[in-house]
């Protein structure tokens, strides 16, 4: 787990976060398909909103159990708030959104979201 800084395209959604960027995904669900993220993941207590709260517009689609946060300025969605299968809260963090990280760098592995 290394720490970063991540924040939407504006500048205007910031935060930290504790991840494992060896640890990515790529999904081929209707939503993450289109959007085209690396996504890693955190527990809540790894992740801090820094600044932009009031500036989340929130999607949610299928099971209703994402919160598909994303930036009401600049329409980038930089993380998003949901449960790991225990229960235990967790962010999904777009790793691309990540301070110094280089995405082709990352060896994702392909999640089969479309067939859930």
């Amino acid at each position: 787990m290394a720490r970063y800084e991540g924040s939407c395209h504006c500048g205007r959604v910031a935060y930290e976060v504790e991840a494992d960027l060896g640890q990515t995904i790529t999904c081929n669900c209707s939503y993450c398909q289109r959007r085209g993220s690396v996504l890693a993941f955190s527990p809540a207590t790894s992740f801090a909103l820094t600044k932009g709260e009031d500036a989340l517009t929130e999607y949610r689609f299928n099971t209703q159990k994402i919160q598909h946060l994303f930036c009401e300025s600049c329409g980038i969605e930089s993380f998003a708030r949901g449960s790991m299968p225990d229960g235990t809260p967790m962010v999904a963090i777009n790793a691309r959104c990540l301070a110094g990280v280089e995405p082709t760098e990352l060896s994702p592995t392909m999640y089969d979201g479309r067939a859930r």
